[in-house]
């Protein structure tokens, strides 16, 4: 009896630590978003207006190395406003075009400046997003030489992550989830990367 006892009550416990997981990941981060800022994140703390400083001299010599490859690399986009992050989020949801981001505003390290997009300058101008271009003609693709030396000053490349990829992204979100950006964390501007 007793022993019938002890595994009721640790199947119970066990039914109310599942519930209590599944609240913390999934419907609080639900509510954050529809509740007002400061409810669950600091009101005082600005966002950044452009790319913080760490990143936008990373973004310099990502330009210059694989310029140095031979690749026209070409920026296009830094920092972003929460603004401009909505209008993306809602192409191919309530306007037109394909979706693009999954992340509305105040949900992308582009909000924080510590994000970059990318694509290439084809020989005759335009701007591309194939990741299979070889413009320097050495035989390997344009696109995944810039993710290699991206990833070698120390960005995260979007293309690697599981659910949403992200050819054009790269971040470096210096240990700091957008939750915790969104509550006032920011990053310090000497604590990512050592100089080369």
């Amino acid at each position: 009896m007793e022993g019938k006892l002890e595994v009721r009550i640790l199947t119970n416990l066990f039914f109310f630590a599942v519930v209590v997981a599944l609240v913390v990941f999934f419907l609080v981060p639900q509510v954050e978003k529809e509740l007002p800022q400061g409810v669950f994140y600091k009101e005082d703390v600005p966002l950044p207006t452009n790319l913080h400083p760490t990143v936008e001299k990373r973004k310099d010599q990502l330009v210059e190395k694989v310029k140095g490859a031979g690749i026209n690399i070409v920026i296009t986009e830094g920092h972003r406003s929460v603004e401009r992050q909505d209008k993306l989020y809602e192409q191919g949801r309530s306007s037109n075009g394909q979706i693009v981001t999954h992340a509305r505003g105040g949900e992308s390290y582009h909000n924080y400046g510590l994000a970059i997009d990318f694509a290439l300058e084809h020989e005759d101008g335009r701007i591309i997003w194939d990741t299979e271009y070889d413009g320097n003609g050495n035989g390997r693709s344009d696109w995944l030489e810039i993710v290699k030396a991206a990833k070698g000053l120390g960005f995260e490349w979007g293309g690697d992550w599981e659910n949403f990829k992200d050819y054009p992204h790269l971040q470096m979100d210096f240990g700091l989830s957008i939750r915790e950006l969104k509550r006032g964390k920011r990053p310090e501007v000497d604590e990512y990367a050592d100089e080369e």
